[in-house]
């Protein structure tokens, strides 16, 4: 089972816009849970030059066949014009809470 879920990690530039994201996913059940963290150290290059920024970062806890649904909804309400989506197996863990993402991220019975 554990084949069927991902972390998907993402940052943003507050941690307002970080906790905003993080309730929606869930609310949208296209998460189970989704830890917050911050604020981090980003380096990176855009518009070519070499950036040294301050983010929040969110480990967003999903079912493998919630990724594109979730990549979309993360792309619409991001401030970012090319936000960090990137989705990591999960190769194993606690069968009961992977159990529980599964059934967190389907729709509302």
């Amino acid at each position: 089972m554990s084949d069927n879920h991902v972390v998907v990690i993402t940052t943003t530039d507050s941690e307002d816009a970080a906790g905003t994201l993080a309730r929606a996913v869930v609310e949208a059940r296209l998460a189970a849970c989704v830890q917050v963290s911050g604020p981090i150290r980003s380096v990176y290059r855009w518009d070519g030059e070499v950036r040294d920024d301050r983010e929040w970062q969110l480990w967003i806890k999903t079912a493998y066949d919630r990724v594109d649904e979730l990549t979309e909804f993360v792309k619409a309400r991001h401030t970012y014009d090319v936000p960090e989506v990137v989705a990591l197996p999960v190769l194993g863990g606690n069968t009961d809470y992977l159990e529980w993402i599964t059934s967190e991220t389907r729709p509302e019975a």
